[in-house]
C-alpha cells in the first residue's frame, strides 16, 4: 500500500463568508462616510449654498475606492478562521468576485430607462446571500462601477449609486437563516427583501439629488434650513409623486427572478464559492491513520 497520505476534503457547509473584526470596522467605516454624504444637505443651514454634488464626489469617489479596497483585504486575511480553520481567500475567490461584478454591469443595460426595470437586482441580491455582508458590499459597489464604465453613467452620482447598491448586497449577505435556510423559504426570503431593498435604493438615490432640484412645488422641494422633521416630510411626498413609479416595477421584477430563477442561480453560486475555496479546510492523512 502507497506511504502518501491520502487527502480529506470535508463537505464545506454552504456559509457566506464571515464578518471578522476587521472586516467590521472596514464597513462600518465605509458607511458612516456613505451616510455623511448622502445626508449632509439635510443639516446645511438656511444660508447654505447649495451646488449639488459635482464638488464633493470626486472626493467621495477617492475616498470609497481604498475604503472597498480594505473591506477585501480584510475578507482576505480573515478568512475562515470562524468556520473551521480553513485558510484565507485567495485569487480565485477575488476572481469570482470579478465575474461576478462584470455579469451585474452587463445585466444593467438590459432594463435601465425602462419603467425602472434593472434585472441587475436580483443577481446582486443572491449574491450578496452567497459571498455575505463584506464581499457583497464590494460586489455591489464595483458593478455600479463596471456598469457605469459600460453605458457611459460615469457623473457626480456613481459614488452614490455604488454606496447604495453596496448597501444592498450587505443587506442581502446579513439576512438569517444563511447555513440552513433552503427552498422556497430561503426564495421568499430573498424576493421579500430584494423588493424592499429594490424600492430603498431608489428612495436613498432620491435623497443624492433631490436638495439640488429647482423648481418643484412647495409640498415637496427641500428648504435649506428648515427642521429636519418637516424636509423629511416633504421628501416623503416627493418620492411618492416621482420615483414611485419606477421603484415599484423594479421591485416587482426583483421578486419575479427571485422566485423564478432563485434556486438553480443560488445552486451555481454556491458550487462556484465551493470551487472557490471560500471554507473548504483541507487535512492529510496517512492510510489507516
Amino acid at each position: 500500500m502507497s506511504d502518501r497520505p491520502t487527502l480529506n476534503r470535508p463537505v464545506p457547509p454552504n456559509r457566506p463568508v464571515p464578518l471578522g473584526r476587521r472586516s467590521v470596522a472596514s464597513l462600518a467605516l465605509v458607511s458612516l462616510v456613505g451616510v455623511a454624504a448622502f445626508g449632509w444637505p439635510l443639516l446645511a443651514a438656511t444660508d447654505s449654498a447649495l451646488v449639488g454634488h459635482s464638488a464633493d464626489a470626486p472626493w467621495l469617489f477617492a475616498l470609497l475606492l481604498p475604503l472597498l479596497l480594505a473591506v477585501v483585504v480584510a475578507q482576505i486575511s480573515e478568512g475562515r478562521t470562524a468556520g473551521g480553520g480553513a485558510p484565507g481567500l485567495d485569487a480565485k475567490s477575488v476572481a469570482l468576485l470579478g465575474v461576478l461584478a462584470a455579469a451585474g454591469a452587463a445585466l444593467r443595460p438590459l432594463g435601465a430607462g425602462t419603467a425602472g426595470l434593472e434585472p441587475m437586482f436580483f443577481l446582486m441580491v443572491l449574491s450578496g446571500r452567497v459571498l455575505g455582508p463584506g464581499f457583497g458590499f464590494v460586489l455591489g459597489s464595483l458593478s455600479m462601477f463596471a456598469s457605469a464604465l459600460l453605458t457611459g453613467g460615469v457623473g457626480p452620482w456613481l459614488p452614490f449609486q455604488m454606496l447604495a447598491m453596496g448597501w444592498v448586497c450587505l443587506g442581502a449577505g446579513l439576512l438569517p437563516g444563511a447555513a440552513t435556510l433552503r427552498g422556497r423559504r430561503e426564495l421568499a426570503l430573498l424576493a421579500g427583501y430584494g423588493a424592499l431593498a429594490a424600492v430603498l435604493y431608489g428612495t436613498i438615490m432620491n435623497l443624492q439629488g433631490w436638495p439640488y432640484i429647482g423648481g418643484l412645488a412647495g409640498s415637496i422641494s427641500f428648504v435649506p434650513g428648515d427642521p429636519l422633521p418637516a424636509n423629511l416630510v416633504r421628501f416623503a411626498a416627493y418620492c411618492l409623486t416621482t420615483s414611485l413609479g419606477w421603484d415599484l416595477p423594479r421591485a416587482a421584477l426583483t421578486v419575479v427572478l427571485c422566485l423564478t430563477l432563485g434556486t438553480p442561480v443560488l445552486r451555481a453560486l454556491r458550487r462556484a464559492t465551493r470551487r472557490a475555496a471560500f471554507d473548504a479546510p483541507v487535512d492529510f492523512h496517512p492510510p489507516g491513520g
